[in-house]
């Protein structure tokens, strides 16, 4: 065990994928993530062992060691790996439950890596291991939840792409394989912030009789050293999905934008409008901030005698954090809803997250078109067009500010620098409202 009061985490090969030297950059980074990661999860006097090797399955050296927990490392795809329990069946469902694919192939490649490791073929694909060997009495995450759950759990961990809100995402496995629950930890003031946001939400949507959609329930929520553990049960997201006409999503936008009711107000002077200035105002100064606080202001002048209607909004309802299954529509992820937005705003972000993250769409053009296209898309909220094109142009200030205010760019995100695509889009459109 090291002296810095962390676990001791020995890395076997330093080149662990065998990757291309483009790639080198990414593969370390998703290192230094699970080892902060093991940190976190496995406090001393935990010691945490992680072998790579691009060739096969590592780890002879380690077969005369009874830890505690062994993982291995599974590719995913055009993500970090996942961290899966190693016997086949396990492994198995960890994969087939993973619910974050986000295109036909990525739910293709899923099911024949499951198919794969039930049959012991898929073994040929795992890239290392990460041994745990846990004293009598250590605390660690995987006994912590099976003292909230039930002893006999197992967990996978899912460690995500480069973001200010990525975070440590458990799948909880019963003994027979079966996906109970996921339990998501805040590891910093951001993530710690967003797993309180959604506790608070899932307990205030559990009581609003939704209909057209399901939602997670909250099966645990504490801090566990110090981190934030907010445990949800599984929503079967790994059922086939069915194909989701365009009206039945609109209704249940619909029927989530009215859980607090809907109210119409100015938009110039009023409360929204209000909020969204005393958020960025907490942003970092620079020139993105200043040219989004002038494009408000503009927004604020030439829309003095607007009025919209305001409702509640996920705040991230995209692809892949939903699913129409056979149980129905089932909705995921929600430490982004909040109440007090433009009605429209989630049928706005389903149509842009979709161009940009699943059919791959040039961003500041995407952003461009979700302008254009504003009036058909909110359409069936019944929202006039130079409404529908105001309520985009807040949508897009809304989300940049969102990335300006968790400091998305300098954490990584892919889109996380709003100035290249939707501070653009929003200057661009402010002589035609």
């Amino acid at each position: 065990m090291s002296v810095d009061s962390t676990p001791d985490i020995t890395v076997a090969r330093h080149d662990p994928y065998g990757v291309p030297a483009d790639d080198v950059a990414a593969s370390q980074e998703w290192l230094a993530c699970l080892r902060e990661t093991c940190d976190l999860l496995w406090p001393p006097p935990a010691e945490v062992t992680l072998d790579v090797d691009g060739a096969g399955w590592p780890g002879r050296r380690h077969a005369a060691r009874q830890p505690d927990s062994v993982f291995a490392l599974i590719p995913a795809l055009h993500r970090p790996p996942l961290l899966v329990p190693t016997d086949r069946r396990s492994a198995a469902a960890a994969v087939r439950h993973y619910s974050a694919t986000r295109s036909p192939a990525a739910r293709l490649y899923v099911r024949v890596l499951a198919a794969g490791l039930a049959s012991g073929l898929g073994r040929i694909l795992l890239r290392g291991k990460v041994w745990v060997d846990a004293p009598t009495g250590a605390d660690t995450i995987e006994r912590y939840l099976r003292s909230v759950m039930s002893p006999d759990v197992r967990v996978s961990i899912e460690l995500g792409r480069a973001r200010a809100n990525r975070k440590p995402v458990l799948q909880i496995l019963s003994g027979s394989g079966e996906a109970v629950g996921f339990a998501k930890i805040g590891v910093n003031p951001l993530t710690s912030s967003l797993v309180r946001a959604e506790y608070e939400s899932l307990e205030r949507l559990s009581k609003a009789g939704l209909r057209e959609i399901a939602i997670p329930e909250v099966l645990h929520y504490d801090t566990w050293h110090d981190l934030d553990v907010l445990v949800l049960s599984a929503l079967p997201a790994w059922r086939p999905r069915r194909p989701l006409p365009a009206t039945r999503l609109a209704a249940a936008m619909a029927e989530l934008a009215r859980v607090d009711g809907l109210h119409s107000e100015p938009l110039a002077g009023g409360r929204y409008l209000r909020r969204l200035s005393s958020r960025l105002a907490s942003a970092d100064e620079g020139p993105e901030h200043t040219a989004l606080v002038q494009a408000l202001e503009v927004v604020a002048a030439r829309a003095d005698s607007a009025i919209l209607t305001f409702g509640c909004w996920h705040g991230d309802w995209a692809p892949w954090n939903m699913a129409n299954t056979g149980r129905g529509l089932l909705v995921w992820d929600w430490e982004r809803f909040t109440g007090g937005v433009p009605l429209g705003f989630d049928a706005l972000h389903y149509w842009l997250q979709s161009e940009v993250g699943m059919s791959r769409r040039d961003p500041r053009t995407a952003a461009a078109a979700c302008l254009e296209r504003a009036p058909q898309l909110l359409g069936s909220f019944g929202i006039p067009a130079r409404d529908a094109q105001l309520t985009a142009v807040l949508y897009l200030a809304d989300l940049a500010t969102r990335y300006l205010v968790d400091r998305q760019a300098q954490a990584g995100a892919r889109l996380g620098a709003p100035g290249t695509w939707l501070i653009p889009a929003i200057i661009s459109k402010l002589d035609r409202l």
